[in-house]
């Protein structure tokens, strides 16, 4: 399934097991009403030779139409089936496999495929007889610039993670009434414009359930278009929970390793662990990181992200600086004073 968050042990942990059952009990009930399986794809990515395929299956009421599905409120993505063990055919360029969807519902397989580079169709075909169509974005060989961005309080303001307005994004609020960061669309679409073939990638510990809602928010807005790294806040394996930074350390550890030749720029905000993510993915992949931009929330922005009016130890922006001291390093307020900020540190590529 998508990037998971620890090590899987030979019996799952008895929260995975207790899950397992429940989902076992719905879908017996819901197949017996006449729900059928249906594949939600995510975007994926790859090199010219290999690609990374991303979709879950859920069980879905055959009266189910996605386009009547357009502007949902969040809690009404968290309320879905996952389809276990289900084959499914996907097609990609001239090559066609079958696999079967995890405990969670989810596919995620490397593919060894041909392809030139750009954006490339997936189709995917249910047991059923449901077909759908995803997109993988193939990044040409040579190097050049990637950007990673966080979402939460870096492409969108969220106040993540203070309980009661965090949990009314995610769970009430449409997605178009959610805000964009002011002038962070326009730097992405600065940085793609000067850098043709520039690969985007959305990482967020945020739910794959909210993964439609996000997409058609960074359509919207006008950003770049890019694969989304999301998580299963599900029980693991392991525990009741999954870990954040695990999760983003896990994702940019397999970008270095699956896309060698792209130098990424990382970017996101000072409210959460970005920082230190980072400063970690630096030491690591020196050669695979090109700069850091960190997005400095207000002290009032801090006093709602985790209390205190100052960035949580580890969390400054300088903390990148410090821990990597030859890794150019912007910041700032908003898009455009990243912007400002980024100009020299992307002095070597074309910005």
């Amino acid at each position: 399934m998508p990037p998971t968050t620890s090590t899987p042990t030979r019996r799952p942990h008895r929260a995975a097991r207790i899950e397992d059952r429940w989902r076992d009990v719905l879908s017996r009930f819901q197949k017996s009403r006449g729900w059928r399986p249906r594949v939600e794809p995510f975007t994926g990515y790859g090199s010219e030779r290999r690609v990374r395929v991303l979709g879950r299956v859920l069980l879905a009421n055959p009266a189910y139409d996605p386009a009547t599905t357009a502007d949902r409120r969040g809690w009404r993505y968290f309320f879905t089936a996952p389809a276990s063990r289900e084959e499914v055919r996907v097609h990609i360029g001239d090559l066609a496999l079958d696999v079967v969807s995890d405990r969670g519902g989810y596919l995620d397989m490397m593919v060894d495929v041909s392809l030139p580079p750009g954006w490339h169709d997936v189709t995917f075909r249910s047991a059923a007889g449901s077909v759908a169509t995803g997109r993988v974005r193939v990044v040409a060989d040579g190097r050049r610039l990637g950007v990673v961005s966080d979402i939460d309080d870096t492409a969108m303001v969220t106040a993540v993670p203070r309980p009661l307005l965090a949990a009314w994004n995610t769970f009430v609020r449409h997605s178009s009434a959610r805000v964009a960061v002011p002038g962070m669309a326009r730097l992405y679409q600065g940085i793609a414009a000067a850098n043709p073939g520039t690969p985007f990638v959305y990482l967020s510990t945020g739910a794959w359930n909210t993964a439609a809602n996000l997409r058609r928010f960074l359509q919207r807005e006008g950003f770049p278009p890019g694969p989304l790294l999301l998580t299963d806040w599900g029980p693991t394996n392991t525990g009741w929970f999954r870990s954040g930074p695990a999760h983003k350390n896990d994702s940019l550890d397999r970008l270095v390793h699956e896309l060698p030749d792209v130098d990424w720029l990382l970017v996101g905000d000072d409210g959460q662990h970005d920082p230190e993510i980072y400063a970690r993915a630096a030491r690591l992949h020196r050669r695979h990181v090109a700069a850091v931009a960190i997005r400095t929330l207000t002290p009032a922005q801090q006093v709602l992200s985790h209390g205190s009016p100052l960035p949580a130890p580890g969390d400054d922006a300088r903390t990148v600086a410090r821990v990597v001291a030859d890794v150019p390093t912007a910041r700032g307020g908003d898009g455009a004073a990243l912007a400002r900020s980024l100009a020299t540190a992307l002095r070597p590529y074309r910005y």
